[in-house]
């Protein structure tokens, strides 16, 4: 039976959740609607709703088309060939709550490498133009709509019949197992890890494919590329190329180390990521801005540094984990608390939590500079319509939800120590503030 305290979210109840599995696939097909043909107005797109009803929104719901279906099965085949053959370092994930610990190949950086390089090369040589891909984008989305409930129901099936591991089971609810997941750590054989091809291999890995589209989606239409579009898709591919150096690194996250695989992780990382992530770029295809040298240098460089503070604190702390608490942070011996708990299993074993350095700053200081570093991608479409930073308030929203869990389920771990820890590192994310 599944800990609802462990994988329930302190923002969604039951009636939430329906809410939002009724809600998210219509705003992805109302949101590429309003960036690509109401010029980012979510007003224009509105009225025409308001005007023409609920038969004017089914009319512009694109429907799935055999050449979406190619283009997404290329893909996904694509990369999943890419996580089973190429080579990569055999790295353990933490202990799950079962007492099992993962095993992943760590060769996400190379199928990036192989992935983005490809991609260009087929365009570079008249193989495969990527206009293609942006031309049926709709189509696209509105097909990983549909495909990936159907994915999110065979995993919640799998679940029942033949879950991968003994970190599975039913909270006795459809709606909330179908939500947050049957398996922790569902696979198909020994080798393909299903949390890893959704997450990384296809959310993270569309987020840069589609970034590079829609650059040479302006390219093909107006000859050029502005540099508005330049600062954003740098901005976005260094925050990918970051993500996958320190892939490993996010199999120790919450998201695969704590969420199960339903529809909150799972559709969230074949759908949202590509759409919404996406979707500031999706806008300056458009909607080009000339930012001029001097601003479009400042936006870029405010970028980079947030991208590089995210990066050396998740750095910062899996050297600190890595030595035992025996390095050095920002040239001192770490200050930090040796926490006892106990497993599922009655073991009792420690960890060291670390306060000082970014992490003692804020408890989750990590998530305030990748916020930050979401705004900066955003701020090149400039003030002229909200959408552009519709994923900057979702991923706020999203962070200090997760900052939230991540305290309650650490204060339910620690007890007496993760009391003592919020003694020492008062705030949760922006310190001083919050």
């Amino acid at each position: 039976m599944a800990d609802s305290k462990t994988v329930h979210s302190p923002l969604l109840t039951y009636a939430s959740m329906l809410l939002l599995l009724a809600f998210c696939p219509p705003f992805v097909i109302l949101l590429w609607y309003t960036m690509v043909y109401a010029d980012g107005s979510i007003l224009q797109a509105f009225s025409y709703i308001r005007d023409h009803g609920l038969k004017g929104f089914i009319d512009i719901w694109p429907k799935p088309t055999p050449t979406a279906c190619k283009l997404i099965a290329t893909y996904a085949v694509f990369e999943a060939a890419l996580q089973l053959f190429l080579p990569g370092k055999r790295v353990e994930g933490p202990i799950s709550p079962a007492g099992n610990k993962p095993v992943y190949k760590a060769n996400g950086l190379q199928a990036y490498a192989v992935t983005v390089l490809t991609y260009v090369g087929l365009w570079w040589f008249g193989i495969f133009n990527p206009v293609i891909v942006y031309d049926h984008l709709g189509e696209i989305f509105s097909t990983l709509i549909f495909g990936s409930l159907i994915f999110c129901v065979l995993l919640y099936i799998k679940g029942h019949i033949a879950p991968s591991s003994a970190d599975s089971g039913s909270s006795g609810n459809v709606i909330i197992d179908f939500y947050w997941g049957m398996e922790l750590y569902p696979r198909i054989g020994k080798n393909f890890d299903i949390k890893v091809f959704t997450n990384c291999r296809f959310g993270m890995m569309s987020w840069a494919v589609l970034s590079v589209t829609y650059c040479i989606k302006q390219y093909e239409t107006s000859g050029r590329v502005a540099d508005s579009m330049i600062v954003n898709t740098v901005l976005m591919l260094v925050y990918v190329t970051k993500f996958f150096l320190w892939e490993a690194g996010y199999w120790s996250t919450m998201d695969i180390a704590h969420d199960r695989a339903g529809f909150y992780i799972c559709w969230g990382c074949l759908v949202w990521v590509p759409s919404v992530y996406t979707s500031p770029g999706m806008y300056l295809v458009n909607h080009p801005v000339n930012l001029g040298t001097q601003l479009a240098i400042y936006i870029l460089l405010g970028g980079l540094l947030c991208i590089y503070v995210n990066y050396d604190c998740d750095r910062q702390r899996q050297d600190f984990r890595k030595t035992n608490g025996k390095c050095l942070v920002w040239g001192k011996a770490p200050s930090k608390i040796v926490a006892s708990y106990t497993t599922t299993s009655g073991e009792t074993k420690t960890s060291l939590l670390l306060t000082s350095g970014w992490w003692g700053l804020s408890r989750h200081f990590h998530y305030a500079p990748e916020i930050l570093a979401a705004f900066f991608w955003s701020l090149p479409a400039l003030f002229n319509h909200f959408l552009p930073y519709f994923y900057v308030v979702f991923l706020t929203i999203l962070l200090f939800d997760r900052a939230k869990r991540d305290d309650d389920r650490c204060k339910s771990k620690y007890g007496k120590y993760w009391k003592l820890y919020c003694e020492k590192v008062p705030y949760r994310i922006i310190p001083g503030i919050y």
